[in-house]
């Protein structure tokens, strides 16, 4: 039985259809298809070379990692010579962390050694090194402000801590127990009492701080006695 009419006309419209997509095709493989199977080669080599530098780098920090819990060994057997040889390689480290830790291990054995220059250094370079996490940064930055506390200007103490001089701020208690006592140095007595107790009233600091930041702020007319920390009572848990 012959087709209609219509019928004859879609099915060879769709069959011209179909040879010119497949025309087209064969003519877009004829002219791109190296190109696409070269950027496909050089897309998975590219995949392979970085899943094998991230395996690298782990493997590298584990190591390094492994390395400084056996400087930390010697540290503590008193082999200090030989900790302070094994430490330089690791302030170059991929990991951000080994590196700081590193860095800040040099600092501390040089201010046990009385070696303030050192330990400055040491501090300073983690402190400006913008790749590092912050909690290292801001603690290099609290321990050279406390090394150079009585050598800088008031003002660059303040203006040096502001960052971290808020309360609820993780080294709220260190700098602002230094920034106030700048505040003292300026004359500026009423600032420095009410930062003080504004330490005093902050859970987080510590208790050694806010009790020593209770005494200052009672010295300069502000009772802050409500902020103490008192003792746990059998019990009675908050």
């Amino acid at each position: 039985m012959a087709l209609p009419p219509d019928t004859t006309n879609e099915a060879f419209l769709r069959e011209v259809d179909e040879n010119l997509r497949r025309d087209r095709m064969e003519q877009f493989a004829k002219t791109y298809g190296t190109w696409l199977i070269a950027a496909v080669v050089l897309f998975l080599v590219a995949i392979g070379a970085w899943l094998y530098w991230q395996n690298r780098q782990q493997q590298k920090a584990a190591e390094h990692s492994e390395e400084l819990m056996a400087i930390y060994n010697d540290i503590g057997r008193g082999h200090l010579d030989l900790a302070k040889k094994r430490l330089q390689p690791l302030e170059s480290s991929d990991s951000e962390v080994v590196r700081a830790l590193a860095l800040l291990t040099e600092a501390a054995m040089a201010l046990d050694s009385n070696d303030r220059t050192t330990a400055l250094s040491k501090y300073r370079q983690i402190a400006s090194d913008n790749d590092l996490p912050d909690a290292y940064r801001n603690l290099a930055l609290i321990r050279t402000t406390g090394l150079e506390f009585d050598s800088i200007k008031p003002e660059e103490v303040i203006s040096r801590l502001e960052p971290l001089t808020k309360p609820g701020e993780p080294w709220f208690g260190s700098a602002g127990e230094m920034t106030a006592m700048a505040y003292l140095k300026q004359g500026q007595k009423d600032k420095a009492g009410r930062l003080f107790a504004a330490i005093a009233a902050d859970r987080q600091v510590p208790d050694t701080i806010r009790n020593r930041a209770v005494q200052i702020a009672g010295t300069l007319g502000i009772d802050a006695t409500a902020s103490v920390p008192q003792p746990a009572q059998p019990g009675i848990t908050e």
